[in-house]
């Protein structure tokens, strides 16, 4: 028997976006379970998706409406062990990195080393599953899978535009300049985890 699990993330309706694409939808209709990584930022954004399967959430670092929220999850499912977090590091790592990202004008990859400090964080899990980059991750290391199914908003220049509007601080203010200059830019996407008595299937589907 195969568990299917659908895998969102960095969804920021309605901050970014006003609503879940359609194609999200169709992407995880039929899976048992959704597990949303975090930075969803409204609780409607979650009860859509509670009309495909049950919800699983954490608590990015865009959700301050959604304190309830945990940092951290940890699953059993399908006697597989799952741990579920967004993913941002101390708030002077991520600023930091933040910067050295906006000088070197997007070259600088802000991210690198996440994967690697969330496996040795949880080393018990079989799966890590994660958000916050808004960039698609699938690697198995040591028996372990780290599982991001990238974001569902991406950076693009009408979203960094609407953004602008808003009169975010100085800081998001500074970044989101580059961001809305940038010419190559990630595609959405989701993630599927199909178990079974083989093991882990992961998947990513573009939206």
């Amino acid at each position: 028997m195969t568990t299917r699990i659908g895998v969102i993330a960095d969804t920021h309706c309605p901050e970014f976006l006003d609503r879940l694409p359609e194609r999200v939808f169709t992407a995880l209709q039929g899976v048992d379970l959704i597990l949303h990584a975090g930075d969803i930022t409204s609780t409607p954004t979650l009860d859509a998706l509670a009309s495909i399967a049950p919800v699983e959430a954490v608590r990015g670092d865009h959700d301050t409406n959604l304190k309830s929220l945990p940092s951290a999850r940890e699953l059993t499912v399908a006697g597989k062990r799952i741990v579920l977090v967004h993913g941002q590091r101390p708030r002077w790592v991520e600023e930091s990195q933040t910067f050295w990202w906006t000088v070197s004008l997007g070259f600088f990859k802000p991210h690198r080393g996440l994967p690697a400090s969330l496996k040795l964080r949880f080393q018990h899990a079989d799966v890590i599953v994660f958000g916050h980059t808004h960039r698609a991750y699938v690697r198995k290391v040591d028996g372990m899978l780290l599982f991001n199914p990238g974001g569902v908003h991406q950076w693009n220049p009408t979203t960094a535009t609407r953004r602008l509007a808003q009169h975010p601080g100085w800081f998001e203010w500074c970044w989101l300049q580059v961001a809305r200059h940038m010419r190559r830019y990630e595609s959405p996407s989701v993630g599927i985890l199909e178990i079974d008595e083989h093991g882990i299937l992961p998947r990513i589907i573009g939206l």
